[in-house]
């Protein structure tokens, strides 16, 4: 029985309850504290709430029952829980639900216990259950914990009514939408569970942060209606989902919209036409944001977004705390700087509730995640603010990981981590876990060698880490493809011919499909020849963010094409990754290598990887040797020393660094030339300077 730990309105009462039914070994879950369910006239809070195939559906109500009258409690339970799932089409049988509603009161003493009304202490659930609460299936198990979750309502609302073949990409997609319904475990605790105080969220591109931290925001907010309560993120297209998804999770929990007075959706930075957290945090402290432009030219543009933060904190720390929020919800994290965290700690209300989720290999920035007693700062007396986090018993996790990924198939999945660390590049990989273990929590599992520093590995993706139903729809042989062109134009055909054929042949909508230029610096160069081959073919498009809003990715009728920044955080069932060429560069390394690894993870199941020339043939050759090796990966695990040099060789640099090295190159190329020529004989350099020659040894990973 895992036992899920919402708010606990009686904690005395909730531990009891724990403690009683563990020994039971049942299946299924305990919710404490959820769901709540919109009734006619009231929000009704369920005190406890077990599923599982043993006893079906069983209520708690935790209420003393000295205190008031048990029956109308349970009574109110019972007609909420009846209202809410008996519009839920699997879970009726005719006219009525397929399986009883049984709720009893939980007493502390058995003195207190009785038949009529049911009420019962620790020694006596077990015989409530076994006489009064009988068994289900697991399907119906399913379909309970689906409606109670509210996962339902993430379901797409498109009917994908042009869907004719069995066999098509569009039907396939299909049958994949309608299998996700359920939270996991993992993504169950991390939506519900919220201690008193930080917890962090760590997943795969796909593992379902996102919907957990809007199904968290909606639970809190229906919780604690007088809360601030804010949900931040880096990529603004996010707004569209966060928006979506916060809603109908609102809605369902209280039959109404969420007060966006009290519920704020906010960007990291901020607009001059919507605030962010920067600008709120900025303006509470009388402080005028700063705008982008500004901050590029003063700090430059990977720097920026630290800049303006840093500059803040220095007057924040020097004034009376100004604490904003009761909550913070942060996506996106490791796309974001140490200040900003630590701005967000001194502008939020003790107890600190502040929950961010991250995945490392998405990081397009300049900034490193540090663990909690960094990321939130340090006291007067040099102390961290923040001591290790902790997850105790029958206490809300602090420290959560996702394992499972939804979103990419595990084959893609497996392509886009050795493209991203790069382990089957030509001079070694170029990044590493600080602890090879996260692989294991991630999904991975040894099927060779040994997972430690200088051993030789292999790896692969657990059964458990993906849903069963990527194997039993997709072909594996047709997820992940690569293709090499001679030059864009080439490429762009190609590319609107294979959307034509999605749309035409496959039975794929327009936003079914994503376009994500690798190379953000010529992203809007590089969409012309695109958009100008899909208009050739009567194909519209847009490319996000220039030709459309910067808060939407997806238009209906309308091809999306995207660089990664606005890509960020959305997904696709096909991804065209065009001019992925680009991670194959000798400088900042580790953000091309991002950027590609964030681009494939796009992908719901399809993913085409397209560049031109010897970049593309390099990056193509590491994709093919995941293929020839079944999806493996094998290598040797990096060394402390290695993972050190690693960061040294291929950190990102800031525009000056950038500058010198291009410099350096150029220099270095023509004493080449000279000396290659004769114009420059290596007898007439400074002695010095030809024994430094002589005896350097040059490593070109």
């Amino acid at each position: 029985m895992q036992v899920v730990l919402g708010t606990k309105r009686n904690p005395l009462a909730a531990n009891a309850l724990i403690a009683a039914l563990r020994p039971l070994n049942l299946g299924g879950t305990l919710y404490i504290g959820y769901p709540i369910v919109a009734a006619a006239d009231e929000h009704v809070f369920v005190d406890a709430l077990l599923t599982c195939e043993e006893h079906g559906m069983v209520a708690f109500d935790l209420e003393p029952p000295i205190s008031s009258d048990p029956v109308q409690r349970q009574d109110s339970i019972y007609a909420a829980l009846m209202q809410r799932l008996i519009a839920f089409r699997p879970l009726r049988e005719g006219r009525k639900l397929a399986f009883p509603i049984s709720v009893v009161t939980f007493a502390s003493s058995d003195a207190q216990a009785s038949e009529d009304p049911p009420v019962v202490s620790g020694a006596g659930v077990a015989s409530y259950l076994h006489g009064s609460c009988p068994p289900i299936s697991s399907e119906l198990l399913k379909a309970i914990d689906s409606s109670i979750q509210r996962v339902t309502s993430i379901k797409p609302q498109r009917r994908r009514s042009n869907v004719r073949t069995s066999t098509s990409k569009g039907a396939i997609l299909k049958r994949i939408e309608a299998e996700i319904a359920t939270l996991d475990q993992w993504q169950k605790t991390a939506a519900i569970e919220t201690p008193e105080g930080l917890q962090r969220i760590r997943g795969l591109a796909g593992s379902g942060k996102t919907v957990v931290l809007a199904l968290k925001a909606a639970y809190l907010h229906t919780q604690h209606p007088d809360w601030t309560i804010a949900v931040t993120f880096s990529t603004r297209s996010l707004y569209q989902q966060f928006t979506d998804l916060i809603t109908r999770f609102t809605f369902e929990h209280i039959g109404d919209k969420p007060d966006w007075n009290r519920l704020k959706l906010l960007h990291s930075w901020g607009a001059a036409r919507r605030s962010g957290i920067y600008s709120e945090i900025a303006m509470a402290h009388g402080v005028a944001p700063m705008a982008f432009l500004e901050s590029k030219q003063r700090f430059g543009s990977q720097e920026a977004f630290r800049g303006v933060c840093e500059e803040l904190l220095a007057v924040v720390k020097g004034k009376p705390p100004v604490e904003i929020y009761d909550a913070v919800l942060i996506d996106e994290a490791q796309d974001l700087p140490q200040s900003f965290f630590e701005l967000i700690y001194l502008s939020t209300r003790a107890p600190k509730r502040i929950v961010w989720a991250y995945d490392e290999l998405q990081n397009l920035s300049a900034y490193t995640m540090v663990p909690p007693q960094e990321l939130f700062g340090f006291d007067e007396t040099g102390q961290p603010r923040v001591g290790e986090l902790q997850n105790l018993d029958n206490a809300p996790r602090r420290d959560v990981v996702l394992p499972v990924c939804y979103r990419n198939t595990p084959w893609a999945l497996t392509v886009a981590h050795a493209l991203g660390f790069g382990l089957y590049r030509q001079g070694g990989p170029v990044q590493f876990f600080d602890d090879p273990r996260l692989l294991l929590e991630v999904g991975y599992e040894v099927t060779a060698g040994r997972l430690a520093p200088g051993e030789q590995v292999v790896l692969q993706r657990s059964p458990a880490s993906a849903p069963e139903y990527f194997g039993q729809l997709l072909d594996k042989a047709d997820i992940v493809r690569g293709y090499e062109f001679a030059n864009d134009e080439a490429q762009a055909k190609w590319v609107a011919e294979q959307v034509e054929t999605n749309l035409r042949d496959d039975e794929l909508e327009h936003e079914d499909i994503l376009i994500v230029i690798a190379d953000p610096i010529r992203a809007q160069k590089l969409a012309a020849p695109i958009m100008r081959a899909l208009s050739a073919r009567g194909i519209p498009s847009h490319l996000a963010g220039v030709t459309s809003s910067v808060d939407e990715l997806f238009s209906a009728q309308s091809v999306a094409i995207s660089g990664i920044y606005r890509a960020k955080g959305n997904e696709a069932a096909i991804v065209y990754v065009v001019n992925s060429e680009y991670a194959d560069g000798r400088l900042e390394t580790q953000k091309r290598r991002n950027i590609l690894f964030t681009a494939i993870t796009r992908s719901r199941a399809w993913v085409r990887i397209c560049g031109v020339g010897a970049g593309m043939k390099s990056i193509a050759a590491e994709a093919r040797r995941v293929k020839d090796d079944n999806y493996t990966l094998s290598f040797s695990v990096p060394t402390d020393d290695e993972l050190q040099r690693i960061r040294r060789i291929h950190r990102d640099r800031s525009r000056q660094e950038v500058a010198e090295v291009e410099k350096t190159t150029s220099q270095l190329r023509q004493a080449l030339e000279m000396l290659q020529r004769g114009d420059l004989d290596i007898q007439n350099l400074p002695e010095d300077l030809r024994r430094a020659l002589r005896e350097l040894k040059i490593d070109e990973s």
